[in-house]
């Protein structure tokens, strides 16, 4: 199954010079929890969660309407092809630990968002490894990839 096919693409933007505040109102009005961040309305720099913008006014002790998206963005932006085959994606998932990955075409340009909740949505049981279909054991791989904790820093330095 592509990436293409379970997507989904009435993907809200924002620009990377709006607020806090107004990513905030975007991802209220559009009852979404993550918006793809544009460069000059065109270029995909980045993605802002509503968890970064929680953080990032806490932190920055600034008013949300002070504080840029790009203030907050850390610009890593791990991306799938619409073409990519949805087994392909939960890999980037698992490895990146994200939950929703911007999809984007041959040249490069945002052509929609898959979610874990894109995948849940259409995983189903599968009679064999062939077969085209999200299992729910893909499902439950990449949920538990996605929500492992990483190790603290010290904990890291010492195993090694």
């Amino acid at each position: 199954m592509k990436v293409k096919e379970i997507m989904n693409t009435a993907v809200t933007t924002c620009d990377l010079n709006a607020s806090l505040a107004d990513a905030a109102r975007t991802m209220w009005k559009h009852d979404c929890g993550i918006l793809p961040v544009l460069k000059d309305g065109r270029e995909l720099v980045g993605l802002i969660t509503d968890r970064d913008i929680c953080m990032g006014s806490a932190m920055k002790r600034r008013d949300p309407t002070a504080i840029s998206v790009e203030e907050v963005i850390t610009g890593n932006v791990f991306s799938v092809m619409t073409e990519d085959d949805v087994k392909q994606a939960l890999e980037v998932m698992q490895q990146r630990q994200v939950r929703r990955l911007p999809v984007v075409d041959a040249e490069g340009n945002l052509s929609g968002v898959l979610s874990m909740n894109d995948v849940v949505l259409n995983a189903g049981e599968s009679d064999s490894e062939e077969a085209a279909t999200i299992g729910y054991d893909d499902v439950v791989r990449t949920y538990k990839a996605i929500c492992r904790h990483p190790l603290p820093m010290a904990a890291t330095a010492t195993a090694g």
